[in-house]
């Protein structure tokens, strides 16, 4: 099955064709976020419902999603990254939400000329997770009590990043069509790039996304309206290549264990993680006239066996918007520094391994412990890199890049009584490898 790596490197290879097969003539980079909604009926979990006399589930799911775009002439190339949340049901007490994420590598071609007004007919593949969830309100003051009684529901998961990035699972597809205008950017070269995008994902096999005896695969389907918003760089703009809009994929260390919270696990009979987080995640960086901007988002993931029949997940996905400026660069090496701010959560789940299937488990719904909270984080950055160009007519750079730097939590992370701050504050260091034109 497809992970993110793997997609990333078949953008690479794509891309690579794309870039040979044609003359470098009408070329852009987009970097984007969208947002909308996409149809959806969980028809198997819904007839269950309806033999018990409940109201089904709402209809539908938001869509929030980041995306990166190249254009050479009339070929399209890029990838996308969704997050994915349900509308909440409650019943008897206990709220019934559904998410998924999704990652889409996506290939299209352009029934316009390049100019102002894009209009592209693109088809997608990629990879998923899945996260079904009937919750009660927690009502632990403490980790203690907490882990003493930790079920209040279940969470049933496939492809569960809660691990780490590299356990996406399952083949999804769309298709779709995409609309975009240009607004010019005073005193920029860059545009600013106002866009739709609608259509239809599915997951092609009938029988993926079955949990406990249901197959969920309509929430990861059905037809979708989205608009976005992003920065573009078309070439028409620039008599001198003087910016850039790279799209990097990143790991990494993170230098940081949880050390007040494995105490608190093991003075309550459960195994404490081991090691450091496993870290994948998306760069996406831009640069005009030395000046820098773009995205980080990454997602760190610690997993083991809490006790018999039990395991536990340690997660926190991390995003910033960040600037700086590139203080030098010679030929095709150069070093820059960063600021960035952004957002990060903190979450912890203990699972129960062995849950009987559906109808039963909606019945009796108590087999799981979930904790959570999020907040707000800075870092400074420095990153050295270095581009080797990948044609002779030098289309685009295959560039590769060290990134090391601080992360600040601005928050009070805490999940029930622990103390989460010292975790969540660390020093890292990325390697990324990535394209830019």
């Amino acid at each position: 099955m497809p992970t993110m790596k793997n997609l990333v490197f078949v953008f690479i290879f794509f891309f690579s064709l794309g870039a040979f097969a044609q003359n470098n003539e009408g070329n852009r980079s987009t970097f984007y976020v969208t947002y909308g909604h996409t149809g959806a009926n969980l028809r198997l979990f819904n007839e269950m419902l309806a033999n018990k006399g409940l109201t089904p589930m709402r209809n539908g799911y938001s869509n929030l999603g980041m995306g990166y775009q190249t254009r050479y002439n009339d070929f399209i190339l890029g990838f996308e990254i969704y997050q994915n949340a349900g509308l909440k049901s409650t019943f008897n007490g206990y709220d019934i939400d559904y998410r998924s994420t999704r990652a889409l590598l996506n290939v299209g071609y352009a029934l316009t000329e390049e100019g102002r007004f894009q209009f592209i007919h693109y088809m997608s593949l990629g990879s998923g997770f899945l996260n079904f969830q009937m919750l009660r309100e927690n009502t632990a003051q403490n980790i203690n009590q907490f882990l003493e009684q930790p079920q209040h529901g279940f969470i049933l998961r496939d492809g569960n990043i809660h691990k780490g990035s590299r356990y996406f699972t399952g083949l999804l597809t769309e298709i779709g069509f995409q609309m975009s205008y240009d607004l010019d950017i005073p005193g920029r070269e860059e545009v600013f790039e106002v866009m739709a995008k609608f259509g239809y994902s599915f997951s092609p096999f009938e029988e993926s996304w079955e949990l406990n005896g249901i197959r969920f695969g309509n929430v990861q389907s059905g037809a979708f309206f989205r608009v976005g918003t992003g920065i573009s760089l078309p070439d028409r703009n620039f008599f001198y290549r003087d910016a850039s809009l790279s799209a990097q994929i990143l790991t990494g260390f993170h230098f940081t264990q949880p050390n007040r919270f494995n105490e608190s696990l093991e003075a309550n009979g459960l195994e404490a993680f081991e090691g450091r987080p496993n870290n994948w995640g998306i760069k996406i960086l831009g640069e005009s006239k030395g000046w820098l901007y773009g995205m980080d988002l990454y997602n760190l993931g610690m997993k083991g066996q809490a006790k018999e029949n039990h395991s536990h997940t340690l997660n926190s996905v991390r995003m910033y918007g960040n600037a700086g400026y590139k203080f030098f660069e010679r030929k095709n090496f150069e070093i820059g520094g960063l600021a960035g701010l952004g957002y990060a959560n903190i979450r912890y789940t203990l699972t129960n391994n062995i849950k009987p299937d559906f109808p039963r488990l909606f019945e009796e719904p108590d087999f799981d412990g979930y904790l959570r909270n999020a907040g707000m984080m800075a870092k400074p950055e420095l990153y050295i890199a270095y581009g080797i160009p990948f044609t002779s007519e030098n289309v685009f750079n295959l560039l590769f890049s060290v990134h090391g730097g601080y992360e600040v939590p601005l928050s009070r992370y805490r999940l029930a009584s622990v103390p989460m701050y010292q975790y969540m504050s660390n020093s890292y260091l990325h390697f990324t490898v990535g394209i830019r034109p």
